[in-house]
């Protein structure tokens, strides 16, 4: 079985959490996009583990963790983080391999990044680390890969400065360097979990341009990322938190407003603890916009979502959800490509009563009050797509399955 994970909305929708809790029935785990920009926690009893360029599944002891070609790996970042599990007891050494075809981060691209973000007339709103910068080169096919540190001509071009990076992490990487499509391709009769970064609004093609990230967030990305054929992924799975949140700048039609939703906005965001674990940068909060969501469903081929943060609503009176944008004075249910028109819509909402109980001890969709069930019906019934897995509190036994993923 091939099973791909990918955020639903804006990024930041809780998939380290669900990678980590389903990739206990796989032995493998491939991040196929983005870098260190990412921001994933796991908790696991009294341990919290963040990680931001290491696949999530890497907390489950047994399990292969690779990097796929579609991520830009900062070498500095990524043995910080290595170490740091370590210290906490996560031994990873022969876990974790690293696809050759991946591209580098070089230090001078983070300050490249910044000076970038600062002279463009709209800021995206970067997270400043050489993210953007290594994507464009990709692109324009002046980077630098994985690989290319052992082809002795190639490494002779880069500049002096590179290499003295280079130098440090070269041969600490050498055993962990693998062709991807060679490896998935020996071990294709196992279970596979294929994870993304950030979230479908924030992908190059399909999001909310310019408001992007330089990496793909699709499904799609996923073969392209980890070196196989669209063929070979079975099943899509989508996350997606009860609420809405976005973090730097760009349009968010269901966002909290102080004018019309009181504090609201910063409750959500206290309750929710709606900090970047990158950057710390806090969220920006607003409804379920179910609008975006079945949007991302449509351009994924979403089988099932998973639904988390359920509880961060426990005892609110009122749970309110878009169900359409108001723009110009009509009221549309499609997803816009144009940022301007975005960026005037108007959420039309519809509100639910709350459950007003602690749902952090609920192990099965049957132990949920009934006023938490009609709100996932009602998500199901409007986006068209099932709600397999549920979360109800940040550690990892705090999910169940209304469907096993793997079946």
């Amino acid at each position: 079985m091939k099973l791909v994970v990918i955020g639903a909305q804006w990024g930041d929708e809780g998939k380290g959490k669900i990678v980590d809790y389903m990739s206990e029935d796989s032995s493998i785990v491939v991040r196929f996009s983005g870098g260190a920009n990412a921001g994933h926690t796991i908790v696991v009893g009294d341990k919290v583990y963040k990680l931001h360029l290491i696949p999530s599944g890497i907390v489950n002891p047994d399990k292969i963790a690779v990097l796929g070609s579609g991520m830009v790996i900062d070498p500095e970042a990524m043995f910080n983080e290595l170490d740091g599990i370590k210290e906490q007891g996560l031994e990873w050494e022969n876990r974790i391999l690293v696809s050759d075809r991946a591209h580098l981060v070089l230090p001078r691209y983070r300050q490249m990044d910044l000076d970038m973000d600062s002279k463009r007339k709209n800021p995206i709103g970067t997270t400043g680390r050489g993210i953007g910068v290594t994507y464009s080169l990709k692109s324009s096919r002046d980077g630098f890969r994985v690989g290319d540190m052992y082809d002795e001509e190639r490494y002779a071009l880069l500049e002096d400065e590179d290499r003295e990076f280079l130098n440090i992490y070269k041969e600490k990487m050498r055993g962990m360097v693998c062709n991807i499509s060679q490896f998935l391709y020996e071990n294709k009769d196992k279970n596979m979990l294929f994870e993304g970064a950030q979230g479908v609004l924030l992908d190059l093609d399909g999001g909310s341009y310019p408001y992007v990230s330089s990496g793909y967030s699709c499904s799609a990305g996923a073969a392209i990322g980890a070196g196989i054929g669209p063929k070979q992924l079975d099943k899509i799975y989508g996350i997606c938190k009860a609420y809405t949140t976005r973090v730097g700048n760009g349009p968010f039609p269901s966002e909290f407003k102080e004018e019309k939703d009181g504090d609201l906005g910063h409750q959500i965001m206290t309750i929710g603890k709606e900090y970047g674990v990158t950057t710390g940068r806090p969220r920006r909060c607003g409804s379920l916009d179910l609008v975006a969501l079945k949007y991302a469903c449509w351009s994924n081929s979403i089988d099932s979502l998973v639904l988390t943060k359920l509880d961060i609503y426990d005892t609110f009176d009122e749970v309110q959800v878009c169900i359409g944008y108001e723009i110009d004075g009509e009221v549309t249910g499609i997803f816009p490509a144009r940022i301007d028109l975005m960026s005037k819509a108007v959420p039309v909402t519809k509100s639910f009563k709350g459950w007003k109980t602690d749902l952090s001890a609920c192990s099965s969709y049957d132990d949920l009050p009934l006023e938490a069930k009609e709100y996932i019906n009602f998500i199901e019934k409007f986006v068209e797509t099932p709600i397999g897995t549920v979360s109800v509190g940040p550690d990892r036994n705090q999910t169940f399955n209304r469907v096993d993923p793997w079946a």
